[in-house]
C-alpha cells in the first residue's frame, strides 16, 4: 500500500500502545521529523513511561511542532492520539500554520498489541489500558475526515503495516521547479481584444478562432494570469476560452480572482449577489452552450489559490500573499489570495478598507498580484501590483520575469466606470517633492532599505536615533554626503602560532569561495577620508546642488568635515584637481566631478589625541611597572632566591611593552603645511555615469598610479597581486605581509581583484583587513601576546562584524548607484544614513 502525504503536512500517527507506530515512524521518516510523546517524557523526567510528566511532555512536543511548522518542515506526531480532543489539538495546530493534517491509523487486532506490550519490560500496565484505547479509537474512526484530516489511511493488519510505503507529494501550489521565464498578466476583466494585443506584443502567436484558439509561446516562456478574467468587460467568454486553452496546452498558468470564483459559484447554482459586473458576464454566457459553462465552472474550481515558482523566488496570487502564507494550504490562505486583508470597515465609496500588507512585507520572494487597480505599477518591498485598470479605460499590463520589464497596451475605451477613482483626485494634486529636499521622515523609525546587490537591510529604530544625533550635530551639508565607507572585518582567527591575525585565513576564505585572484594592499596608518571633488563651483551646483560651499569637501567616515582649516582643504582639492588634469583623468572619465575613497596621513588630530591620552600612558605605565619588577627580581636573586622563571617572564613582557610604545610612535607626525600630508586613494567611488565599485581593482590602482605620478602629495598604495591557485604566489604574499608588519606597518587589506565578487551564498566580503602582531598591541594592550591572553582572544566572535561589513558595503554601493542614476537625494541619503545607523550596532570595536 502506498500512503501519499503532502511534503508540508502535520502527520498524526493514531493507534494504541503496541500497534507499531514508533517502529513505522523510524522506518519511513527522518529522526528529526518525528516528535514522540515518549521521547518528550524522557526529556522532562528521564523516564519515557512516567505518566505524571505527560502534561509537560506535550508542552515540549507542541512547542517543537510549532517551530517546525513555522519553518515549513513536515512534522510527524508519534503518540496514541486515540482521543478526539487530542486530535482536535493537532488539527487546530495544522490550521494555525496553514498545513494539511494527515492521519495514519494503526487499527491492528487487540491481541497483537497485547502480546507486544507483554514482551516489553518497560511497559507496566494491565491489558485494560490497550482495550480502552482500542475502543476509543474505533469509536471515532469514521469521523476523522469530519474532524478535519484531509488524508486518512487505515492499516488493519501487520502485513499492511509492513507493506506500506510513504510517497511525499507536492502541494498543488508548489511549482518551484518551474523557472520560467514568465510573462505575468494583470486583471483582464473580459477585455479580449486588449489581451490579444498584449500577447502579440509579448511575442505569443495567437491563431485559430475565438471559439477554438491556438496559441504558441515564445521559446521557453510561459504566461501566468493573476486572475479576474471575467466581469465588466465586453467579452468574458472569449477571454475564458483563450486562457483555458493556454492552461490546458501548457503555455500558461492561472490563479483565480475573486470575480472568477464568484462566477463559478453562480454557475454551480449557489446564491450569490449579482453585482460588480457579474450581470454582464452572465448575459454574455447566455449566448454560449451549456457544455462551455460547465467547463468554465470546472476550470475555475480547479484553479490553485497561488503559485510558488522559480525555487521560491516568485509568488503569484490574485490579491497578493504575506510571507507566512506562501506555499501553505488552508481556507485562510485561499481567502487572502483572493481578497487580501480588510479592516472590516468600508470607505466613502462603499468598498472594503484594505490593509496595505505590501508595506509590511519583508519576504525573500517577489510577489506579483493584481486585484486593486493602480495608475502605475510600483515596486513596494519586492511586491508589485500589475492591475492597471484596463476595463476602466487604463491599460492591460504584463511583467516579464526575471527581466522585471513592464509591457502594456492601452484600453480601447472605458468599458466600465469605476466606483472609486483609480488615480488620485486632480483637484488638489500634491506638489512633487524637490529632488534635493530631505525630510526627517526619511530616516526616523525602523526602516528596510532595498540594496540591489545584496538583500533588504533593516535599520532598527534605536540605531536610527543614534545616527540622527551624529548627523544633526556634526555632519557636513548632507548634499555632499553621497557615500560613507563601510567597516572591515578581520580574517578568521589564527588557530595556532603566536598570531591572532595572519593572511593565510583570508586567502583561504576567498579561495574556498571560488575567487581565483586577489590583491593585497598595504594598510596605511592614517585616517579614512572621502573626497568629493568638482572641477569648479559650477559643477558643484549642477550636480550636488551646492553653490556656496566651494568645489568639494573632504570628510571622515562618520560624515564630519576633515579640515577645520578651510584654506588647507581648498589647497588639497586644488592639488588633486591639477593632478586629475595633468593625468588626463577628467577627460577619460568624461566627468566634471569625482568621489574618491582614500587614506589621509598622518593619523588625524583626533587619533593622535587618542594616542597621547590612551596608548602612551598605557605603554609608559607598563614600562614603569615592569622596570620596577626587574629591580625587585634582581634584589631577590642576589639574596639567593630562585627567580629565573619570573625574570624570563618579566623580560618578555618588558620587550612587549617596548614594542607597544614603538608601534604607536610610528603612526603620527606634525603637520604644519599641505606638503606634510599624504593622500593615498584606493577607489574611484563614482563619477558621471560610473559607479567605480563595480570596476576591478587593477583599474583603481592604475588611476591611483597616474595621480601619484602627477603629484607627490598622492601616495600610491603598495600592493601585490596573488594567484590563489599558485602556492608560490600565496607564499610571496604572506612573506610580504611579514616584512610590512616587521618594519612597523599596520598590515594589509586583501580584496578580490574583481569589483563585486560573489561566492556560494552571494556577495562576498569586499575586503578583509589583516593587521600585524605589533600593531595589535595598540588594540589589545602590551601583553596580548601572552599565551593565556592569546588563547582567550582566539575565542572572539566575528560573525557580527562580518555581517555589519557586508550590510554597510551593500548600502554604500546602493547609495552610489542611486546617485549616479540621478535619483532624488533623499533616496541616496537613505543609504548613507543607514551606514551611519549601523555603526551604532553593538559590535566589538577592537575588531
Amino acid at each position: 500500500m502506498t500512503i501519499r502525504i503532502p511534503q508540508l503536512s502535520l502527520v498524526a500517527l493514531i493507534g494504541s500502545s503496541g500497534s507499531g507506530k514508533s517502529t513505522f515512524a523510524r522506518r519511513h521518516f527522518l529522526p528529526s521529523e518525528v516528535l514522540s510523546s515518549d521521547a518528550c517524557r524522557a526529556l522532562v523526567s528521564n523516564d519515557e513511561n512516567n505518566q505524571a510528566a505527560t502534561a509537560d511532555a506535550f508542552d515540549v512536543l507542541y512547542f517543537i511542532a510549532r517551530k517546525r511548522l513555522a519553518a515549513g518542515l513536515l512534522t510527524v506526531i508519534d503518540a496514541t492520539n486515540v482521543r478526539p480532543e487530542d486530535r482536535k489539538r493537532l488539527v487546530d495546530l495544522a490550521r494555525e500554520f496553514h498545513v494539511l493534517p494527515a492521519a495514519i491509523v494503526f487499527d491492528l487486532p487487540e491481541r497483537v498489541c497485547q502480546d507486544r506490550n507483554v514482551a516489553r519490560s518497560d511497559r507496566d500496565f494491565g491489558p485494560h489500558v490497550i482495550r480502552n484505547q482500542q475502543q476509543t479509537l474505533r469509536k471515532g474512526l469514521r469521523g476523522l475526515e469530519r474532524e478535519g484530516f484531509r488524508n486518512v489511511t487505515v492499516l488493519r493488519s501487520v502485513d499492511e503495516v509492513e507493506g506500506a510505503a510513504i510517497e511525499r507529494t507536492r502541494v498543488w501550489n508548489d511549482r518551484r521547479d518551474e523557472h520560467g521565464p514568465f510573462d505575468l498578466i494583470g486583471d483582464i476583466h473580459g477585455c479580449y481584444d486588449e489581451l490579444l494585443a498584449l500577447l502579440a506584443k509579448l511575442g505569443y502567436a495567437v491563431g485559430g478562432t475565438r471559439e477554438a484558439p491556438q496559441v504558441s509561446a515564445p521559446h521557453g516562456r510561459k504566461a501566468v494570469f493573476v486572475g479576474d478574467l471575467v466581469d465588466r468587460g465586453p467579452d468574458s467568454p472569449g477571454v475564458l476560452r483563450l486562457v483555458m486553452h493556454m492552461v490546458s496546452s501548457g503555455t500558461a498558468l492561472c490563479v483565480p480572482g475573486n470575480h472568477d470564483v464568484k462566477l463559478q459559484r453562480k454557475l454551480a447554482g449557489r446564491d450569490v449577489r449579482v453585482s460588480h459586473g457579474l450581470a454582464e458576464t452572465l448575459e454574455q454566457l447566455t449566448q454560449e452552450p451549456d457544455e462551455f459553462k460547465r467547463e468554465v465552472a470546472s476550470f475555475v474550481d480547479g484553479l490553485v489559490s497561488h503559485y510558488v515558482l522559480d525555487d521560491g523566488k516568485l509568488v503569484v496570487a490574485h490579491a497578493g500573499l504575506k510571507q507566512e502564507l506562501q506555499g501553505r494550504t488552508s481556507r485562510a490562505v485561499r481567502d487572502f489570495a483572493l481578497y487580501g486583508e480588510t479592516t472590516g470597515e468600508t470607505d466613502e465609496f462603499g468598498l472594503p478598507v484594505r490593509y496595505d500588507w505590501a508595506r509590511d512585507y519583508r519576504g525573500a520572494a517577489m510577489v506579483v498580484y493584481g486585484h486593486t487597480p493602480v495608475p502605475e505599477p510600483e515596486w513596494v518591498n519586492r511586491t508589485l501590483c500589475i492591475d492597471t485598470g484596463c476595463v476602466f479605460g487604463g491599460r492591460l499590463t504584463a511583467l516579464r520575469y526575471p527581466e522585471k520589464e513592464l509591457v502594456s497596451v492601452p484600453a480601447a475605451r472605458e468599458y466600465y466606470a469605476p466606483i472609486k477613482p483609480i488615480a488620485p483626485a486632480e483637484v488638489a494634486p500634491e506638489a512633487p517633492r524637490e529632488a534635493l529636499v530631505l525630510d526627517l521622515e526619511d530616516v526616523v523609525g525602523k526602516r528596510v532599505v532595498e540594496a540591489r546587490a545584496f538583500r533588504n537591510i533593516t535599520i532598527r529604530e534605536e540605531n536610527a536615533v543614534a545616527a540622527l544625533e551624529v548627523m544633526s550635530r556634526f555632519a557636513i551639508d548632507p548634499r555632499w554626503l553621497v557615500y560613507l565607507p563601510p567597516t572591515m572585518s578581520p580574517p578568521e582567527t589564527a588557530k595556532e602560532g603566536p598570531w591572532l591575525e595572519r593572511p593565510q585565513e583570508a586567502l583561504a576564505f576567498y579561495k574556498d569561495e571560488g575567487v581565483t585572484s586577489v590583491v593585497c594592499e598595504e594598510k596605511h596608518m592614517g585616517s579614512r577620508a572621502v573626497i568629493v571633488l568638482c572641477r569648479d563651483a559650477g559643477a558643484a551646483l549642477r550636480r550636488f546642488g551646492i553653490g556656496d560651499d566651494g568645489r568639494g569637501v573632504v570628510y571622515t567616515r562618520t560624515g564630519r568635515r576633515f579640515f577645520s582649516d578651510r584654506a588647507m582643504e581648498d589647497a588639497l582639492l586644488g592639488r588633486l584637481d591639477a593632478a586629475m588634469q595633468q593625468s588626463g583623468l577628467w577627460e577619460e572619465l568624461a566627468s566634471d566631478w569625482v568621489v574618491l575613497d582614500a587614506e589621509l596621513m598622518p593619523w588625524s588630530a583626533k587619533a593622535q589625541e587618542l594616542i597621547r591620552e590612551q596608548y602612551a600612558p598605557t605603554g609608559a605605565a607598563a614600562l614603569a611597572a615592569l622596570s620596577t619588577a626587574e629591580r625587585w627580581l634582581s634584589t631577590a636573586e642576589s639574596r639567593g632566591v630562585n627567580v629565573s622563571g619570573w625574570k624570563k617572564q618579566s623580560a618578555s613582557r618588558l620587550a612587549d611593552a617596548t614594542g607597544f610604545v614603538d608601534a604607536y610612535r610610528r603612526y603620527c607626525w606634525t603637520v604644519g603645511r599641505l606638503d606634510d600630508l599624504k593622500v593615498a586613494p584606493f577607489h574611484v567611488l563614482a563619477c558621471e555615469g560610473l559607479v567605480g565599485l563595480e570596476r576591478d581593482h587593477r583599474w583603481h590602482l592604475d588611476v591611483a598610479r597616474r595621480l601619484s605620478e602627477a603629484d607627490p602629495l598622492v601616495r600610491l598604495t603598495r600592493h601585490v597581486f596573488v594567484d590563489l591557485g599558485d602556492p608560490a604566489s600565496v607564499d610571496r604574499a604572506v612573506a610580504w605581509w611579514e616584512t610590512l608588519t616587521r618594519e612597523g606597518g599596520e598590515g594589509m587589506v586583501i580584496k578580490p581583484v574583481e569589483g563585486l565578487a560573489r561566492g556560494r551564498r552571494g556577495l562576498l566580503q569586499p575586503a578583509i583587513k589583516c593587521r600585524g602582531r605589533e600593531y595589535l598591541r595598540i588594540i589589545y594592550g602590551p601583553e596580548y601576546t601572552e599565551p593565556e591572553n592569546l588563547e582567550r582572544l582566539r575565542q572572539r566572535g566575528l560573525k557580527a562584524k562580518q555581517s555589519l561589513a557586508m550590510r554597510e558595503f551593500a548600502l554604500g554601493l546602493e547609495g552610489l548607484q542611486r546617485f549616479v542614476e540621478r535619483e532624488p537625494l533623499y533616496r541616496v541619503h537613505e543609504c548613507v544614513f543607514g551606514v551611519l545607523a549601523l555603526e551604532s550596532e553593538p559590535v566589538d570595536v577592537r575588531l
